[in-house]
């Protein structure tokens, strides 16, 4: 069975991309430090826990599994952590990146599918977000995207690397068997946090209500988890299939909803959000939507997934783990 070293492997989405990868008769390989993953999401293949800074260990995992491709997830992910803490942010995104290069160079691996991000793109009000988008990344979380992204191109260039970025906008949603999903701590993203808020009675903090939007409240692209574990097997079979050298695409679902949508269709689904208005928080741009044209026609992918599914499936992997709490 052919192997696929996913870095980060025990979280969200590479947690979800591994049990597709094995659907799709592959073995992952997960590789996580569990600082932010869960071992028991890891249901479909070996964990071997190590850092991405243990270049050594890396390199002989590598070797010893001889993976087609690397799937690299692994690194740090909260917007608002990486502006009070930039070290943190470029020490584990970029320099355990470099790592992980250096160890896949050590051990003759060309293949990697990277895990980046929409926040690359910085501001982009009132348009959909296409790959030709000037990027002008405003937080450390995003330099330090951006950052990987320029590396893994001049590596490509140089004939050491084949790769493809895969920028995704907001994941939302939970594997439909309810086998793994978002375990977040601190939990950031809205849509748990609105569910929580109806099903606990935690106020839901929204953030701006005078945006230059249709209802004044900021506008988010959401797709499922399950839609974004497809698309990387996608852009790993094209990569293997030696028509590509390096690219770079976003995910999305190409439809923005705002957080007043959110709150009303979780309303719709039965659930009472408990909200409150705050002020804007510094560099939140009004609408990040993204064009999924290139992914429609390079990868042959487009989402499965609408928002009320995306809702749905959030809503009852929260049950799930309420459940799991009583028992």
């Amino acid at each position: 069975m052919k192997k696929i070293l996913i870095t980060g492997g025990a979280g969200y989405i590479g947690s979800q991309t591994s049990k597709l990868l094995a659907l799709d008769d592959y073995e992952p390989v997960c590789f996580d430090n569990l600082s932010t993953g869960h071992a028991e999401f890891v249901k479909w293949g070996p964990l071997e826990i190590g850092d991405l800074h243990d270049c050594s260990k890396i390199t002989k995992i590598i070797k010893h599994y001889q993976p087609i491709c690397v799937i690299h997830f692994a690194g740090n992910s909260y917007v608002g952590e990486s502006i009070s803490n930039p070290q943190k942010y470029y020490h584990n995104n970029v320099g355990g990146t470099l790592s992980l290069l250096n160890a896949m160079q050590n051990a003759n691996s060309k293949n990697l599918i990277f895990s980046s991000s929409c926040t690359t793109y910085g501001v982009c009000d009132g348009v959909k977000i296409d790959e030709t988008t000037i990027q002008k990344p405003i937080n450390p979380y995003g330099k330090s995207k951006l950052m990987v992204e320029k590396i893994l191109f001049d590596l490509a260039n140089q004939g050491k690397l084949s790769q493809i970025t895969l920028r995704y906008f907001n994941a939302a949603g939970a594997d439909k068997d309810c086998e793994i999903g978002a375990k977040h701590n601190p939990e950031t993203r809205l849509i748990p946090l609105a569910i929580n808020s109806a099903k606990n009675g935690v106020e839901l903090e929204i953030f701006g209500t005078d945006f230059p939007t249709k209802d004044k409240t900021a506008i988010r692209d959401y797709v499922h988890v399950e839609d974004l574990g497809r698309a990387h097997i996608l852009a790993m079979k094209l990569l293997l299939s030696k028509n590509i050298n390096s690219d770079f695409i976003n995910l999305g679902s190409g439809i923005g909803s705002s957080v007043l949508e959110i709150i009303n269709n979780l309303k719709k689904l039965g659930l009472a959000v408990n909200s409150r208005n705050m002020p804007r928080r510094i560099g939140d741009p009004a609408s990040l939507v993204a064009d999924i044209s290139k992914a429609k026609k390079v990868l042959n992918w487009e989402p499965n997934y609408n928002i009320t599914e995306i809702l749905q499936s959030a809503i009852l992997w929260n049950e799930r783990q309420l459940n799991l709490k009583k028992h």
